[in-house]
């Protein structure tokens, strides 16, 4: 099924512009985020292809069948609840059938976590953003090698530094296992190449550092410490790093970026918008979609304040936010049976004048 099907066949309950311009944060490059709720054809809800969304190649216009559109609210998603509670101005049509789903009837306690929770990740991934920015990796990827250092007097040198002091290829080296110390090996060079060593390490086939038979009177050259947990964070944070870079939306990127205050401001900006949404959801019971404080956040999406100013103003949020949950007058969780009639009714009522 397609949206316009959804349309041409009257299935549409409710349809609205949502995103940005209902927060009433756009700006004249935003785009137009559409959301809408459907119901299914009678037989097919009954039979065995129910489909709970539809959306366009983009997801910049969104479909929701009524059972999962009702199932998300009583879960208090933050997108439903503000689809639920859209300004007029920005409603492009409503079924009178809609009308029975109010914010009320599925407002609890668990828009803390909805709202903030989700806030929280967002804190989350703007620390992470802001860790890859700060900290670039080399597009040259690092090996065992790297990641190995020898004894050397009172301290330690990096393996190559002693390869090259000694004259020797680390594929003229042999390994052993030291017993009852984690990733220390004793250390051989055969620079006659007499011995077949299997070297210190298989470079692109092997990720980890390898061990020889070595004979019996051979003379240790020196000690050596693989730091494998090292090596293995390394790799796991290159590969994220690098990930996110060939994923990256470039010109939301170079927005960052030039700002030059090394966060997401967009990501941040919404951080915020929840974090205010969940704290007045829990005082006054209500939803409030377009925000009050446009300026204040849409000064945080063009960079004008410091990263670690609004980290420590958003965990400052979050503890008010604990606060004013203890005493809010929300239920629990909505209330099912009452929310589970109105569903059946509509859905009833719907068919019933198809």
């Amino acid at each position: 099924m397609t949206i316009k099907e959804i349309k041409e066949k009257n299935l549409l309950l409710f349809e609205c512009i949502s995103g940005s311009k209902a927060y009433g944060l756009d700006l004249p490059t935003s785009d137009t985020d559409i959301k809408g709720v459907f119901v299914l054809p009678e037989q097919q809800f009954y039979g065995l292809d129910y489909l709970p969304q539809v959306n366009d190649e983009k997801n910049d216009e969104v479909y929701y069948e009524l059972k999962r559109f009702v199932e998300l609210l009583y879960k208090n998603n933050p997108n439903l609840l503000e689809m639920l509670a859209s300004p007029k101005e920005c409603i492009l049509y409503q079924h009178p059938l809609f009308e029975q789903l109010t914010t009320e009837l599925f407002l609890s306690k668990y828009c803390k976590d909805t709202f903030a929770g989700y806030a929280m990740t967002q804190i989350r991934k703007a620390r992470g953003l802001n860790k890859k920015i700060t900290n670039p990796m080399e597009s040259e990827r690092k090996n065992v090698l790297d990641f190995c250092y020898v004894q050397y007097e009172q301290g330690a040198v990096a393996l190559q530094s002693w390869l090259d002091q000694e004259d020797c290829q680390q594929e003229q080296c042999g390994l052993v296992k030291i017993p009852h110390m984690k990733d220390v090996y004793g250390l051989y060079c055969d620079n006659k190449n007499q011995l077949d060593y299997q070297g210190i390490v298989k470079l692109k086939t092997v990720d980890t550092i390898l061990l020889s038979s070595i004979p019996k009177g051979e003379k240790q050259a020196a000690i050596l410490y693989f730091n494998q947990d090292g090596y293995r964070k390394y790799c796991k944070d290159y590969k994220q790093y690098w990930d996110w870079v060939n994923k990256r939306n470039d010109a939301r990127y170079a927005s960052t970026i030039a700002h030059g205050k090394n966060y997401d401001a967009k990501n941040l900006m919404h951080t915020f918008r929840l974090l205010d949404m969940a704290q007045e959801i829990l005082e006054t019971q209500k939803v409030q979609v377009r925000r009050p404080n446009r300026a204040e956040l849409l000064a945080i999406r063009q960079g004008e304040y410091e990263y670690d100013d609004l980290i420590a103003q958003a965990e400052a949020k979050l503890a008010q936010i604990e606060i004013v949950y203890q005493n809010t007058k929300l239920p629990n969780e909505p209330n099912k049976e009452k929310i589970q009639a109105v569903l059946v009714e509509i859905r009833k009522e719907f068919y019933k004048n198809k």
